[in-house]
């Protein structure tokens, strides 16, 4: 493959890069190219002028020869992934009903962004005309309530997502 090749093939590369164009394919009579970028696929490409694609690629040589571009040739090195942040659920014991409060207009035991504490009640799972409190088993910041006041709540089901300390 000659320079002038190359140099149509980086221009390809660097299009599809900036409209944000995951995967392409081309194939004519004596030549065929498949490029493929690593990491999410582009749900959608704004400002993608197709035009302008079909002008490139019919400036570009037939060439008898098929062409595939290794990932790690053509795309920019992939970041590290964030860390995924592991939390903690807090799950209910037994069947029954959720409230988080000890009485109709009462406040909540705990919102979202308290700091709780081992032992530390967090609602109220009714069974059976019984009020069950149900205690935190780890010390933490509560991040999210999964289940709604006055819903059933099944055994083992998560109320809470706790970001342990």
């Amino acid at each position: 493959m000659d320079g002038n090749k190359l140099d149509e093939l980086r221009e390809l590369v660097e299009f599809l890069k900036a409209n944000e164009i995951a995967e392409f394919d081309m194939e004519r009579e004596d030549l065929k190219v498949r490029i493929k970028f690593a990491g999410e696929p582009a749900v959608g490409a704004p400002g993608f002028d197709m035009a302008q694609l079909s002008r490139l690629m019919a400036s570009a040589p037939a060439a008898p020869a098929q062409l595939a571009v290794p990932v790690a040739v053509a795309a920019e090195p992939v970041a590290a992934a964030a860390p995924v942040e592991v939390l903690h659920n807090v799950k209910s014991p037994i069947v029954g009903t959720f409230y988080e409060s000890p009485s109709p207009g009462a406040p909540a035991f705990v919102k979202i962004g308290d700091q709780v504490e081992v032992g530390q009640v967090l609602c109220i799972v009714e069974a059976m005309k019984l009020m069950n409190e149900i205690e935190s088993d780890v010390a933490g910041e509560v991040v999210r309530q999964i289940t709604a006041s006055g819903q059933p709540v099944e055994y083992g089901q998560a109320l809470f997502a706790i970001r342990a300390r």
